[in-house]
């Protein structure tokens, strides 16, 4: 395996190589820090208040260009290698400036003016992805990850909304798409490498060459997005041992329909995963709008997701309630597992040293099938949920032939409710049926109390949500006081 020390990215329309200095200094310390480009700002350093955001654009792998707005402050730069960059800086064009800038001006959208540039790019990726037009709700989409103090938000998504009062300045894709194919052919098959005295970084290209290095080194850290990674070292300080890189492996990066199943690669953004999804269960719909900002959906991926394991994760609960699987790959050997399986306790999975999830597999729709997930949480968007919970049921002549119900929040990992599923199973799908699952919720899960939601909030959370698909399941009135 050929290697290199120096990556390559275009930042604002000009070619950067960059040597590296170390694994973990972020894109946010490189822009500011080193090329004083300071109106991308830090606000939180955890990807929450959008101040730091940048548009990023990225080669796929048959070739076509994905333009999606992301966080700096928790981006690693060497995950930037082969890509293209923009800033607040370089977006105006030959002529003046951009129509998100003009019409954040004339529209009144900025007080204080530090979360400003992060509205803008947020706006400027909306605006490149052909959103002149927008609808409210997708502008609230688009800004899900910028927080503003000062303005109330009505005059930012005033401007939002009269994008196409000005003249058109899209980016030349097929020019974009030109340079981002001479990085590639220019990195041919040398992954980035890079060792100091106590942290090493890997970037292999292919997954063969990741699956062989992760055996060597079983304690080395998996990296995709960041969107947990960037802030062990951005807020708790981490130094960071050995970290292995797979976003620059095409392969991973795909989503398949084959086998009656929907194959999602370890690459694959939450965003696009979500997507491919809700084609196929359109009831996941608000999951995805809710499950995190759009920055962090752009970087995140969803088997990291998955992978990481969080008992208040919102993937794992809908994922096993539909009997979705992991296939887990070691060296050259690939075993399948149920994802129910996987979990075995708080931060403990059954996986051996090496083994890595390399796809994710969902069965395809069968008839009759009805799904719903809810998730409960202080604030609508951008939350951790107090309880998630999903369902998946099967009815056959007014009765029960296949149910399967998961919980994330209530247990030290995301897992089903066996004794509430049998209470249901072979039964009518009646009130009275419904009523004694919702009891035996509790032999199912202790749940504990923390800063989100007491014990006893959580079961009668969960015990209501299942009440609540019953009710939406047939239409029928509640006949509970």
């Amino acid at each position: 395996m050929s290697t290199r020390q120096v990556i390559s990215f275009y930042l604002n329309g000009h070619l950067q190589k960059v040597e590296l200095e170390g694994a973990t200094r972020t894109l946010l310390q490189y822009l500011r820090e080193q090329l004083h480009l300071t109106g991308t700002k830090e606000g939180c350093a955890e990807g929450d208040c959008g101040a730091c955001t940048v548009l990023e654009a990225s080669l796929g792998p048959e070739g076509n260009v994905s333009l999606r707005s992301v966080n700096a402050c928790i981006r690693f730069l060497p995950t930037f290698d082969g890509k293209a960059i923009w800033t607040v800086e370089g977006i105006a064009g030959e002529t003046g400036l951009h129509p998100v800038q003009q019409a954040m001006i004339d529209h009144h959208g900025s007080q204080c003016g530090f979360c400003t540039p992060g509205f803008v790019m947020s706006l400027y990726a909306m605006y490149q992805n052909g959103h002149r037009r927008p609808a409210r709700e997708e502008v609230l989409d688009q800004l899900s990850g910028n927080l503003c103090r000062c303005t109330g938000y009505r005059p930012i998504l005033d401007a939002a909304q009269h994008l196409a009062d000005y003249p058109e300045q899209q980016l030349d894709i097929e020019q974009l798409r030109k340079q981002l194919m001479h990085l590639r052919d220019e990195a041919g098959d040398a992954a980035v490498q890079w060792q100091g005295a106590a942290q090493r970084y890997f970037a292999p290209r292919s997954a063969a060459e990741l699956a062989a290095c992760y055996l060597e080194q079983p304690d080395a850290i998996l990296l995709a997005g960041g969107t947990d990674v960037g802030l062990w070292v951005t807020k708790q300080l981490k130094q960071l041992g050995t970290v292995i890189y797979l976003g620059d492996v095409q392969e991973l990066q795909t989503v398949e329909k084959r086998e009656g199943h929907l194959h999602i690669g370890a690459g694959v953004s939450l965003n696009d995963g979500y997507q491919a999804l809700v084609n196929e269960y359109p009831e996941l719909t608000e999951l995805w709008k809710r499950f995190a900002s759009m920055p962090i959906r752009n970087s995140g991926t969803l088997v990291g997701n998955v992978a990481n394991g969080s008992p208040i994760g919102d993937s794992a609960p809908f994922l096993i309630a539909l009997g979705a699987s992991v296939i887990l790959r070691r060296g050259d050997s690939r075993r399948e597992l149920p994802l129910d399986s996987l979990y075995l306790d708080y931060r403990k999975q059954a996986r051996e040293a090496g083994e890595w999830i390399e796809t994710l597999r969902v069965p395809l729709r069968k008839p009759g099938l009805q799904l719903a997930t809810y998730k409960v949480s202080k604030r609508h968007d951008q939350d951790i949920s107090a309880v998630c919970s999903a369902y998946a049921l099967t009815l056959e002549a007014g009765k029960v032939v296949k149910i399967r119900i998961a919980h994330g929040g209530m247990a030290a990992t995301s897992r089903r409710a066996l004794h509430a599923e049998q209470a249901l199973l072979g039964k009518d799908w009646s009130e009275a049926h419904v009523h004694q699952a919702m009891l035996a919720l509790a032999q199912d899960y202790e749940p504990m109390s923390d800063m989100r939601a007491s014990s006893g909030y959580r079961l009668k959370a969960a015990q209501n949500l299942l009440y609540r698909f019953y009710l939406q399941s047939t239409g029928v009135t509640s006949t509970r006081v």
